[in-house]
């Protein structure tokens, strides 16, 4: 009988070592950060080649500066801090890429590089790395450098090498000189390298969303929210179609607003950021002095997300006040 205790021991003793204790939420997922970051990658891939095709190699000068001080500035805070180096899980590339994406094509390299730097070291690293970061770093930097140099920052140029005002630019002016749709769509038009093309941003959203990377909630309700605040402020409808494809609606809307670790995580938390992202987008291009907005309101509504998260919680099965 003490044999077999021992040995019903021993078998107790084999199962505990086969179970893990972990934190909640306790969900099974194939799914890898690096994996992830990939899948991002791959979606920014038709407008990063669009964004040659369109700007030369001007524009893809700027994306490998960016990536490149981008990783080599986590992998130095990471180390002046004695932590596991992790650029290996992609995420400094993919900050890299869109923060390049909103930049013109005619911005000097050393944009890119203080740029990469308080993404990555001010916005991301300071706040604990990967997943802690409270806004999106990419568009915080972009903020900054809006606000340090502005007149680079707004130097846009046409795929032709000619100066050229953006189609919000033009009609916050009060200028009908605008392009064809046409050329709004396929990218032929002055803005920054990544968000003029967009039906090349839009094939990159479709992968995403396949591939389930992103939900559909945040995006279809922040562009669906701007297209009626806009026409609630007075918006002709004729006009709605380039608030649309213009000024990084769809690249923010898709690839920045989707940011897991600053947007909220909850569905009803998910509709509410993005109808909040919407109405300060068309806020800002309609009465404010700016003609685009995204950038600024998918920021604020980063730092709203803990409260929006704190509201929508669901509730504890048998929970009571």
């Amino acid at each position: 009988m003490e044999g077999k205790a021992l040995d019903k021991n021993k078998e107790s003793i084999t199962l505990d070592k086969d179970l893990t204790m972990s934190w909640a939420p306790h969900i099974k997922s194939n799914e890898s950060t690096q994996r992830i970051m990939l899948d991002v990658i791959i979606a920014m891939v038709p407008a990063l080649i669009g964004s040659i095709y369109y700007f030369g190699m001007s524009a893809l000068s700027l994306i490998v500066v960016s990536v490149v001080a981008s990783v080599a500035f986590e992998a130095g805070t990471q180390k002046f801090f004695k932590k596991e180096i992790m650029i290996k899980d992609l995420s400094a590339v993919v900050t890299g890429i869109l923060l390049a994406f909103n930049l013109p094509a005619g911005a000097p390299w050393w944009i890119a590089v203080f740029g990469a730097g308080f993404a990555i070291i001010i916005v991301k690293e300071f706040f604990g790395g990967i997943g802690s970061n409270f806004m999106n770093p990419a568009l915080a930097a972009r903020a900054a450098l809006v606000a340090s140099w502005p007149s680079i920052m707004s130097e846009y140029i046409n795929p032709d090498g000619m100066a050229s005002a953006t189609p919000l630019s033009i009609m916050k002016d009060g200028s009908t000189s605008l392009p064809s749709i046409t050329r709004m769509f396929t990218g032929d038009i002055g803005g920054v390298i990544g968000e003029t093309s967009s039906i090349l941003l839009l094939i990159g959203a479709a992968y995403l969303l396949i591939r389930k990377v992103i939900d559909w909630k945040i995006p279809t309700f922040y562009i669906g929210s701007t297209a009626i605040m806009l026409l609630l402020l007075g918006v002709d409808v004729s006009l709605l179609p380039y608030h649309l494809l213009g000024g990084g609606l769809i690249l923010g809307a898709f690839f920045m607003a989707t940011d897991y670790s600053s947007s909220p995580i909850t569905p009803k938390g998910k509709i509410i950021f993005g109808i909040g992202a919407g109405v300060l987008t068309a806020l800002i291009r309609v009465k404010g002095g700016m003609p685009e907005g995204v950038s600024y309101a998918i920021i604020l509504m980063n730092i709203a997300t803990p409260v929006i998260e704190r509201f929508t919680k669901p509730k504890a099965f048998g929970e009571v006040k």
